[in-house]
């Protein structure tokens, strides 16, 4: 059984703290970030990674400039799996079979169709990715809307139907816990290379750019088989 990073095994006693021991009720706000960190042993970035990881399954909610609450709805959440993380890693494997069959064609596609304007959109959305990760930021909003841009960009309803997966399974990689480092220098490299390819407006560069991109991903979580 693979073992569980650090950021995981604080991610359950948040969970069972609030679920099952029931120290916390919905809309209860929590501790601030240096009790709690103090509390649970952990450092403060280890504290903040299982809190996305719970905020990304609905256990709890981050407000800007207000703090962390546990979620209005958390008593109608399920285990997420937390009692079989094989499951969990499965669905963000399948997720990502599907980013890696289907991508590098968009972005081989957006290459080709992308107006002016769109171009600029998809360069300024990866500007903030690398802005987001340099800054020690969630990119998770910026690296969603990066990839949405891309896929607008190739004007196929039916790709754009598939936005709201291809969302999901960036938010679960950046939120998946224990590859967040390395996930983030992959990021960098990958997407400097494919912004090259996109200014030059090199079709088969875009989409090898991805492929690659999609590799490293599934490779650093251990998704690869």
């Amino acid at each position: 059984m693979e073992k569980k990073s650090l950021s995981q095994q604080t991610a359950e006693r948040l969970y069972t703290m609030i679920v099952v021991e029931r120290r916390f009720g919905p809309g209860d706000k929590l501790p601030n970030e240096l009790e709690w960190s103090a509390e649970l042993r952990v450092s403060r970035a280890t504290l903040r990674e299982a809190v996305r990881t719970l905020a990304a399954r609905g256990v709890l909610e981050v407000r800007r400039g207000k703090g962390t609450f546990v979620s209005g709805q958390v008593e109608e959440i399920g285990d997420f799996g937390f009692s079989g993380l094989d499951q969990v890693k499965g669905r963000l494997r399948d997720l990502f079979e599907l980013r890696r069959v289907f991508e590098p064609q968009v972005a081989r596609l957006a290459c080709h169709r992308a107006s002016e304007g769109e171009m600029e959109e998809i360069l300024r959305r990866g500007a903030e990715v690398e802005r987001c990760i340099r800054a020690g930021e969630d990119r998770t909003r910026a690296d969603r809307e990066f990839h949405a841009a891309i896929v607008r960009s190739t004007h196929n309803e039916f790709m754009m139907r598939l936005m709201p997966l291809i969302s999901e399974a960036v938010a679960a990689a950046i939120t998946s816990g224990g590859h967040t480092e390395q996930l983030a220098e992959d990021t960098l490299r990958d997407h400097a290379l494919l912004m090259d390819f996109l200014r030059k407006r090199d079709e088969s560069g875009c989409e090898h750019a991805m492929a690659i991109h999609m590799h490293h991903s599934m490779d650093v979580m251990g998704l690869e088989e």
